[in-house]
């Protein structure tokens, strides 16, 4: 069964929590609940909008007699996520997020506040999403040939995929696996330095993560990516840098500059194809063999995670997951 945690399911409110615990029972893969003001409650999973028929107190494809979430449920489950105290959540607000224990995310929208072309605020909450977080220890383990090369050495490394397809699950374990080192393949284990920008890899929760990223790695949350290389280049000395979803040419700058350091990277991507990133201008230059080794495609075709192929780009050859 993939039962809910008691963390999401005491964040909703009072009205909502009777019926998520019943959903949760069901064999279901839930990733996404998703709260919009005076609209039909929507649980996602593979991929799929779930509605919850009221009638028969269970999930449903067909939007027959839905859930309708009130102002109310949005108001209460945001000053739960919040502990009653939005002011000490304010930065968090900011970038349109927070981070509940156990690394479940919960993104927001309302009425942005914009001052000096930053958003200071977000008043009105219209929607949140709550994004289930889980781990799959383990789930790199087929790939890992192709990360790992001779003695406690790193192939820079690309994931391109498309979103909900299992990318930040399988970074995080190719982070567990990295920093912990790996008996299978004869790999001791590294320095690894993880920006995680939107706090999804790790999970952390008041400084700590709460999703295993290994003991030999140190994470610098919600910064920008461009700015924590730089940090960490120069205050912590790591073997290893990595991030999740590249987007812009500072952020790829970036990436050089810390290759030109000596440090291997692995990051990711948006995008289903090499063919894809090649036409996007300023994200082109991942496709440099000087930068990445490996790229890895991602699909969901046979649920998150599922690991299309291979491509070496010195070797100019593609290879399919083990």
């Amino acid at each position: 069964m993939n039962k809910l945690s008691d963390e999401i399911i005491n964040s909703l409110s009072v009205n909502l929590r009777e019926k998520i615990k019943n959903i949760s029972r069901n064999d279901i893969n839930i990733e996404e609940i998703r709260l919009r003001s005076q609209k039909p409650l929507i649980l996602n999973a593979n991929n799929r909008d779930y509605f919850y028929n009221q009638n028969l107190n269970k999930l449903d494809t067909k939007m027959d007699n839905p859930y309708i979430v009130t102002k109310e449920d949005i108001e209460q489950t945001f000053q739960i996520i919040c502990k009653y105290s939005i002011h000490s959540f304010m930065d968090d607000i900011k970038k349109g997020f927070i981070t509940l224990r156990g690394g479940h995310r919960v993104g927001l929208v309302g009425k942005a506040i914009v001052e000096d072309g930053q958003v200071k605020n977000m008043k009105h909450i219209s929607s949140l999403n709550i994004r289930v977080s889980r781990e799959i220890i383990g789930c790199s383990n087929n790939i890992l040939s192709h990360i790992i090369r001779g003695d406690n050495q790193v192939n820079n490394t690309l994931i391109i995929s498309p979103p909900q397809c299992g990318k930040t699950t399988l970074i995080r374990d190719i982070v567990r696996n990295l920093s912990n080192g790996n008996r299978d393949y004869g790999f001791k284990g590294i320095k690894v330095a993880l920006i995680d920008e939107r706090n999804e890899i790790s999970g952390s929760y008041l400084g700590v993560p709460q999703m295993d990223v290994g003991i030999r790695t140190d994470i610098i949350e919600t910064c920008p990516k461009d700015l924590g290389i730089m940090m960490l280049l120069r205050s912590m000395s790591p073997n290893l840098i990595v991030t999740d979803e590249i987007g812009n040419i500072d952020e790829i700058k970036a990436l050089y500059t810390a290759l030109n350091g000596g440090v291997n990277l692995i990051t990711t991507v948006h995008g289903d194809s090499i063919e894809d990133i090649k036409s996007r201008k300023e994200l082109s230059n991942l496709l440099d063999k000087d930068l990445f080794k490996k790229v890895i495609i991602l699909s969901a075709k046979k649920g998150p995670g599922t690991v299309e192929k291979i491509y070496d780009l010195e070797e100019k050859r593609w290879y399919f997951a083990n």
